[in-house]
């Protein structure tokens, strides 16, 4: 039985408690920004190897960690991952991102589709979360991730990343009983792949519902926030316990009907201002996030008037210190060192 105050702080400040600083990790946290990332890129090219390999996705995660000490370590791997293991066979082209062939447009493709079982199919994720967690300890909060419906979905219709999202809207708009079912599937696999990662050690989980932003509110509310709700209900009846976050890029249109998925933080895109965020999100809904990751590219005392804007705005409880969207390629360590150390450095 752990003491609360056994607990790592980001985990405490996800369920609830107050901390004395805002718990801070970043996501796309270990990747391309990192030398020791593409010195391994170059030995092992392969991004599904580099993710599907225990021992190298253990290494790419504890990379960031090594260097920074972030509060939350997330296990290196792709929201595309489980697909294969419900008949979704994808690949990831280095510069081009991920290829499904053949793409999902039939009924008859859908219906083939079968129960995700993750021991069978995912085996490595076990030995990725067991071994962070033990590398860690409680020094920090470890973090699994998974897609959401609405955006995987998106990834198999339309076969590749996409600029317009046209195919999967022409089915949502002309055959939506089909695209429904699709998403009915994706929903109850995450939601089994969401309970195998806690199970196997992940503390917090992160939904991304990447491409949600893309939706009008009225669609949103048809084809995301419901298959959002879905994959959260079937977790919580088993892990009540564990947080959930939930993220969306381009969210400011849909910010309030995030808050109605049933997660216990949302995490926030920097296009919307945190003060504002909070209120619209109400008290009640811990946030996460959201400083532009372009500002790590100022100068070091930018970014730490950054940081310390955000905090303020966010307050002094419930607020998890993140960017608003993924570290990009190009920022320097060192920023990123400045971002860590400043945002631990803050007392309320």
């Amino acid at each position: 039985m752990y003491l609360m105050s056994d607990l790592p702080l980001l985990l405490r400040v996800a369920r609830g408690e107050n901390g004395d600083r805002p718990p801070v990790w970043m996501m796309r946290q270990a990747g391309r920004y990192m030398k020791v990332y593409r010195d391994l890129r170059d030995k092992y090219p392969s991004f599904r190897e580099r993710s599907e390999n225990p021992d190298l996705a253990i290494e790419i995660s504890l990379q960031p960690w090594r260097a920074f000490q972030p509060d939350g370590v997330i296990m290196f791997s792709d929201i595309l991952t489980p697909l294969p293991g419900m008949g979704i066979p994808f690949d990831i082209v280095e510069s081009k991102g991920p290829i499904i062939d053949p793409p999902i447009r039939s009924l008859e493709q859908i219906e083939q589709l079968h129960p995700l079982d993750p021991e069978e199919s995912l085996p490595f994720i076990k030995t990725i979360l067991k071994t962070l967690r033990s590398e860690v300890g409680n020094k920090s909060t470890v973090l699994g991730f998974v897609g959401s419906p609405w955006t995987l979905a998106a990834y198999a219709i339309e076969g590749k990343s996409s600029k317009n999202y046209a195919v999967i809207k022409r089915m949502a708009f002309s055959e939506p009983e089909m695209l429904h079912k699709l998403l009915g599937k994706i929903a109850d696999a995450i939601a089994v792949y969401v309970r195998y990662q806690i199970d196997c050690g992940a503390q917090v989980v992160q939904l991304f519902d990447s491409w949600a932003g893309q939706l009008s509110p009225q669609d949103y509310e048809t084809f995301a926030l419901p298959y959002q709700q879905r994959v959260v209900k079937q977790v919580k009846e088993t892990h009540p316990d564990t947080p959930l976050i939930l993220y969306i890029s381009g969210s400011a249109g849909v910010l309030e009907k995030m808050g109605q998925s049933g997660v216990d933080i949302v995490s926030v895109d920097w296009t919307v201002d945190m003060a504002q965020a909070r209120a619209r999100l109400g008290k009640d809904m811990k946030v996460q996030g959201n400083m532009d990751p372009g500002a790590l590219f100022g100068t070091p005392e930018f970014i730490k008037a950054r940081i310390h804007d955000t905090v303020k705005k966010a307050g002094n409880q419930g607020h998890i210190m993140n960017l608003g969207h993924g570290v990009l390629v190009g920022t320097p360590e060192d920023h990123v060192r400045v971002f860590f150390e400043t945002a631990k450095s803050i007392r309320y």
